[in-house]
């Protein structure tokens, strides 16, 4: 039989036979908390290779030294000059790549961290693997075969697509096993692989345009008929969507692998190896389609990669979307609660509302106010996912710690993000609703309404929103979602 755990209520009021919380402190371990008891009252490290700062360090020296490693070995097969070319080249199409991903993100943005270390994972980790393994396998082939040119093509059509995924995959794992808070869905597995792979087209592309640059320095080619202007109308112009376009897929297979049951393991495994397959199917037919023919090569990209493409990309906006509606959908039950005022579900799942209340923040209060409302308005998403987790039994065993953490800090940021939200109620409100069908019920309602989004008279001043005695009630604008007497269901995080 599943049991339930405390419904959380609001820090002013009572929380059961417990008696008041007090806000502003975190729950932690019963009892004082020794000088090396974790805060939460989890364990701390056993070893000295378990602290994070160790963990840090040991991954910033290995990016490093694949920079280097990478950064040498692309400067030989270029030569100074074509590196600098290649280099300025390549850097045009990384911008719009990362702003594109981090606007996908904008629901739930996770840290700048992941982000960073997913690009230098793919610029330098991956790239060197796929540089030194390709090398080595179309030399192993080629002198087993004594067929240099056969060996080219199989290493392009079959080493290339299996060691570059594998490698660009590994710093999605890495994410999702070590940053699995970060990773909550199919969006932050878009995101975490797509700019993986921005990463490493940006190297490839230093590689490619570097070369062919010395190519025209040799030939005396120049102009729109030399090798660089074709390679970066190709590589840059035409599809710089290719390498995160196939990454994607095993981003997508991680991200249904992340919502999913942890009883479901075998779903779990099999999820993110399937996307990976169809990221190195997609990657060797791309690679493939020089062979083709003379328009082998248009025709993969116009039959195959534009609308695969297109389908994805509608795929990511419709999840964007949706987790739009979730936080509609799940914050509500902590209005009911007392946490949050009875606007706040409506703005936080509106992109727009959200943006006037940050703008509205850094006009009258700084950069600091926006940014704390920002924060605000990224902990109140995740509370929603971690409420959605739970209530379709999907969520951890650090259930109810992270949610009393996401609520303290909303708790923390409240006296900022408030006021800030409330002019976003007023600035993005719709149009008043007519009050005659629901008859005294509705006229009362209109009224609220209109008084509340500003297209009314004046409401009367708000209570001050203060600790007290008893739980602070707000005068909601529209009909709350569940009734003041209605009961919850029930869930258990920690059911099979």
């Amino acid at each position: 039989m599943a049991t339930s755990f405390p419904y959380p209520t609001h820090p002013d009021g009572p929380t059961g036979p417990a008696g008041p919380a007090r806000p502003g402190k975190p729950l932690g371990p019963v009892g004082p908390a020794g000088p090396g008891d974790h805060p939460l009252g989890l364990p701390r490290p056993a070893h000295w290779w378990q602290r994070r700062g160790v963990r840090y360090g040991a991954l910033v020296t290995l990016l490093a030294l694949s920079g280097l490693v990478i950064l040498a070995l692309v400067r030989e097969q270029t030569g100074t000059h074509g590196f600098l070319v290649g280099l300025g080249l390549a850097v045009l199409p990384v911008p719009l790549l990362i702003a594109a991903f981090r606007w996908l993100d904008r629901v739930a943005p996770g840290p700048w961290r992941n982000l960073l270390f997913s690009f230098a994972w793919g610029a330098c980790a991956a790239a060197l693997i796929a540089i030194v393994a390709n090398s080595f396998a179309t030399r192993w082939i080629a002198t087993a075969t004594a067929d240099p040119s056969g060996a080219d093509t199989l290493g392009a059509t079959v080493i290339a697509p299996v060691v570059e995924e594998i490698a660009k995959a590994a710093a999605v794992l890495l994410v999702f096993l070590f940053r699995r808070r970060d990773f909550a869905g199919i969006v932050d597995g878009v995101v975490i692989a797509g700019v993986t792979a921005t990463g490493f087209a940006f190297t490839e592309n230093i590689l490619y345009l570097g070369t062919a640059f010395g190519t025209d320095q040799l030939s005396g080619g120049s102009g729109l008929a030399s090798v660089t202007a074709a390679t970066f109308f190709v590589r840059v112009v035409m599809s710089p969507f290719a390498h995160p376009l196939f990454t994607v897929l095993t981003g997508i297979g991680f991200g249904i692998a992340a919502v999913s049951a942890q009883r479901q393991r075998v779903r779990r495994v099999l999820l993110p190896l399937a996307g990976l397959l169809l990221a190195m199917g997609m990657h060797a037919l791309w690679n493939g389609s020089t062979t083709f023919g003379e328009f082998g090569f248009f025709a993969v990209y116009a039959v195959f990669m534009v609308p695969a493409f297109g389908l994805l990309t509608w795929l990511v906006i419709w999840t964007r979307q949706r987790e739009l509606r979730t936080v509609r959908e799940e914050l509500p039950a902590y209005v009911a609660a007392g946490w949050l005022t009875p606007h706040e579900p409506y703005l936080l799942g509106s992109m727009r509302a959200r943006r006037l209340a940050r703008e509205f923040a850094g006009h009258h209060w700084g950069r600091a106010a926006a940014r704390s409302v920002g924060e605000y308005e990224a902990y109140a998403t995740s509370l929603a996912f971690l409420r959605h987790r739970g209530r379709r039994g999907r969520a951890g065993t650090d259930f109810v710690v992270r949610e009393r953490e996401l609520l303290f800090a909303l708790w923390h940021r409240r006296e900022t993000a408030r006021p800030a939200l409330a002019y976003a109620a007023r600035a993005a409100a719709p149009a008043p609703l007519p009050v005659a069908p629901w008859g005294a019920y509705g006229q009362a309602y209109g009224q609220g309404y209109e008084q509340t989004f500003g297209h009314g008279p004046a409401p009367a001043p708000a209570p001050a929103y203060a600790p007290g005695p008893g739980p602070v009630t707000y005068p909601s604008p529209w009909p709350t979602p569940y009734p003041a007497n209605h009961s919850y269901p029930a869930y258990n995080p920690y059911r099979s």
